[in-house]
């Protein structure tokens, strides 16, 4: 079996020529005989034939000497990303001082055998609140000061102070610093006069102010049965908490706001009332990334030669911070080198240095021999013998780092008053380096395009070329003139189709940011863009099919069902298995076709499919035929049934 052959150049001989006859009229117009009885004509097919045989030569080149080609031409592969969770830090007991977890803390998973491990990214610092204002209203106007009130303890005080009570009624309580990123507790003693609740789901609300809106925060703990009885309540504060005036009094707000009862949840008859609130800090939430840290490693010492290469212990490499650097260290001292994406720009004395995350490996400027015999040395080498030092550096990431919640659970060190530690969410972001599969497809595409925006495929292919993250692209042309250009972001997502949520689709916030960062740079002038992502048509089947005689139903459904999903899925369904195509319909005989296929169904006796609204799971309407899609639609699959007979 012959080597699979590199098509580095997919140019044939009629291609050059046409390619040639079309650079005539604006080379040479005066040339209008383009028959192949011309003489120039019959030179061109003659340069076609001897380019074509260079062509066919350069594609015997193998394919490590095709990426070496790429990197030359500064298309290198994606480094891995790193996964990110929000840890929280729970302390053993309420202490007056605070309590500081500095940036880099390590914490690892509770996999003794193969640990991952997450550093934090910023410095947590728990410190206890102190309560300064409390007010109840209608909205931020016309409050009534009751501070006094929960502080003496010389009546009770309603929550909700409209007669009757009113969706819009707040309970504000201000504090005298920032709550971001702490888990607030509420130590509540209340009088059982908010009847005609759910205990298990009030309809109210917990918010803070982020300086521009009033944002959620998340109940972990509530037993007091929507502020009825007794108890406690935890909340865990987002980490943007800004300061606000109302009534004349700044500060950190923090309200509890009635809402409107959605159909089936009953609401309160009479408001809760408050007799005695007491305020505290059980922990902090912190970002933290899966990334270890390494400090003062020796990479080896300078021979003096342009170009040279040194590699780290450890790879991949994440994206530098302001302390992670190279030092080069000779008798006159140390010194600290930049880094820069190529040398390009760099002149002979330019202490300049290249990183190649993928690789784990750093690189000191080459000598370059230009056409009329010159020879530039572009950023200056060490001298020989001096030592490399990088003072600190990173690595990790991959996929390997989107663990499950309540996995990141063991401290790397001990934290004075830090009792536990865990992640409440699943840890997300995670993407592997680029495979020298995608450096091929993507190298060509970006040698022929540049690197300016213009066409809707130009969109597309930047966007992707962002960030690994991205898994698909697509992009709508303005509606109107002067509109802005649409760019819809599919994320990666780790998950097997069939466990996938339509908000493991959700465009974070620093995937958003980093899109839209690297499409505004290559924008052309003039041009808005704007970076959101599809609209995710919800998708259930329900199909009855026959199983083949030995094979057990068991084992058929769920093949049935495992094909269904990824057939269906935004990543890895449609007829090619890379995700459902943009404005492709679905209709009931393309999915029969595909159950059909599984291995143990002999027939399809029944299958319909009914559009489902993913946010709360009710179908719309009845069974259909057929289902179409929008510009910016893909389907997404949801709760499938399948019986076997």
């Amino acid at each position: 079996m012959s080597l699979p052959v590199p098509n580095l150049d997919d140019r044939r001989f009629q291609d050059i020529v046409d390619e040639a006859k079309r650079l005539i009229p604006s080379l040479c117009p005066e040339w209008t005989n383009h028959n192949v009885s011309d003489p120039g004509v019959a030179l061109i097919e003659l340069f076609a034939w001897m380019s074509e045989m260079v062509i066919f030569r350069l594609n015997q080149t193998p394919d490590k000497l095709y990426t070496q080609f790429l990197n030359l031409l500064g298309v290198r592969p994606f480094p891995s990303q790193a996964a990110t969770a929000d840890l929280t830090f729970w302390l053993s007991a309420v202490t007056a001082q605070p309590v500081v977890v500095l940036s880099g803390t390590e914490v690892g998973t509770n996999n003794l055998d193969e640990a991952e491990v997450f550093a934090t990214v910023a410095d947590l610092r728990i410190e206890q609140p102190v309560l300064q204002a409390a007010f109840t209203g209608r909205g931020e106007e016309g409050l009534v000061d009751v501070l006094s009130e929960l502080r003496f303890e010389r009546e009770r005080v309603r929550c909700f102070p409209s007669d009757p009570i009113t969706p819009g009624d707040c309970f504000y309580l201000g504090f005298e610093s920032s709550l971001a990123g702490q888990v607030l507790e509420l130590t509540v003693t209340a009088t059982a006069l908010g009847v005609g609740i759910e205990p298990g789901r009030p309809p109210v609300l917990w918010e803070v102010w982020s300086g521009e809106y009033w944002i959620p925060c998340e109940v972990h703990v509530d037993t007091t049965g929507g502020i009825n009885r007794n108890g406690v309540v935890q909340l865990m504060v987002p980490n943007a908490h800004e300061p606000l005036t109302l009534e004349g009094t700044r500060s950190w707000w923090l309200r509890l706001r009635l809402l409107q009862a959605v159909p089936g949840q009953p609401t309160y008859h009479t408001s809760p009332e408050l007799f005695r609130l007491a305020v505290a800090c059980r922990g902090g939430t912190v970002l933290a990334e899966h990334s270890a840290r390494v400090t003062g490693e020796v990479v080896g010492r300078s021979n003096g030669i342009p170009g040279q290469e040194h590699r780290l212990k450890r790879a991949p490499v994440l994206p530098r911070r302001e302390n992670e650097l190279v030092q080069v260290i000779t008798n006159e001292g140390a010194t600290d080198w930049t880094e820069v994406t190529d040398f390009a720009l760099s002149a002979a004395d330019d202490r300049h240095v290249m990183w190649d995350d993928a690789q784990g490996s750093i690189a000191f400027g080459p000598a370059v021999r230009y056409a009329d015999g010159s020879i530039v040395q572009h950023g200056a080498i060490p001298t020989d013998g001096a030592l490399l030092v990088v003072r600190e550096y990173r690595h990790g990431g991959g996929a390997a780092g989107n663990v499950g919640a309540g996995t990141i659970t063991a401290l790397r060190s001990t934290i004075p008053y830090i009792d536990r530690v865990e992640n409440l969410r699943s840890a997300r972001g995670g993407v592997d380096a680029e495979t020298d599969d995608g450096v091929k497809t993507r190298g060509p595409m970006t040698l022929r395009t540049g690197q300016r925006a213009v066409t809707t495929g130009d969109y597309e292919r930047l966007a992707l070329q962002s960030t690994l993250r991205v898994a698909r692209a697509r992009c709508l042309r303005p509606t109107q003139s002067g509109g802005p250009v649409r760019v819809l972001v599919v994320p990666q997502v780790d998950k097997r189709p069939e466990a996938q949520t339509i908000d493991d689709y959700v465009l974070l916030e620093p995937l958003y940011r980093t899109v839209a960062a690297y499409l505004d740079e290559r924008r052309v002038l003039g041009a808005t863009v704007e970076v959101t992502t599809p609209y995710y048509v919800g998708v259930s089947v329900a199909a009855l099919v026959r199983s083949a005689p030995g094979r057990p139903p068991t084992i058929v459904r769920q093949d049935v069902l495992d094909e269904v999903y990824r057939y269906l899925s935004p990543l890895t369904g449609g007829p090619d298995g890379d995700g459902w195509p943009w404005d492709v319909p679905l209709t009931t005989a393309s999915l029969q076709a595909v159950v059909a296929e599984v291995r143990g169904v002999v027939s399809v006796d029944e299958l319909v499919m009914f559009a489902v609204d993913l946010r709360n799971g009710q179908r719309i309407g009845e069974s259909v035929q057929a289902l179409r899609l929008d510009a910016r639609s893909l389907f997404l699959g949801f709760k499938h049934r399948v019986v076997v007979k």
